[in-house]
């Protein structure tokens, strides 16, 4: 079993979580302009691209998660204590997904086409419905709020490890620390 995450699953961690703040703060950028402006579209553009990147980043990292493993848990936390960390984990992976497939839909139902960064374009498979649509960003919102509270207890938690109970589970996923990994599996 490994003592850490591998080099890859580390990166993978820190540049989606860059990324989900940086898609939360990308959708103020749309309050600076007025309605019609083109740089709002310009947002939405962006928003999409990097929402569909942040997609495919963490299917690679369910993968790895998947083949790699993860590193134990301590064994002096409680089963409570291990209990609430998968419960955190499974919300936070759950969420990572749904968020973007939501947005997908959201997409399609502003009679948007779905594009990353302009590489490539799916139309929508149905009709534009902005009712509907209205709906489906209430939820595409509300996720989005939900895996910053996650993510935030998430980061609590690994604070308190790091500095109350000194058992290196933070340690795990800091750039740098190397500890023994899977036999036959390459970072």
């Amino acid at each position: 079993m490994p003592t850490t995450y591998s080099t890859t699953q580390k990166t993978l961690h820190w540049l989606i979580a860059l990324l989900i703040v940086g898609l939360y703060l990308l959708t103020f950028g749309e309050d600076f302009y007025e309605r019609g402006h083109p740089m709002r579209a310009t947002i939405w553009w962006l928003h999409i691209s990097f929402g569909l990147g942040l997609l495919g980043l963490v299917l690679a990292r369910i993968v790895l998660r998947l083949t790699r493993g993860t590193p134990g848990l301590p064994p002096e936390m409680t089963p409570a204590e291990r209990g609430a960390s998968h419960l955190v984990h499974f919300g936070l992976y759950a969420l990572m997904l749904a968020i973007p497939l939501v947005g997908v839909v959201l997409t399609w139902l502003r009679g948007d086409t779905l594009t990353f960064f302009g590489l490539f374009t799916i139309p929508s498979p149905f009709e534009a419905d902005r009712t509907l649509g209205r709906s489906v960003k209430e939820i595409h919102e509300l996720g989005a709020n939900l895996i910053l509270a996650l993510a935030a207890l998430h980061a609590a938690a690994a604070l308190w490890h790091h500095f109350v109970r000194r058992d290196g589970v933070l340690a795990r996923m800091l750039p740098g620390r190397h500890g023994r990994s899977q036999p036959g599996l390459a970072d």
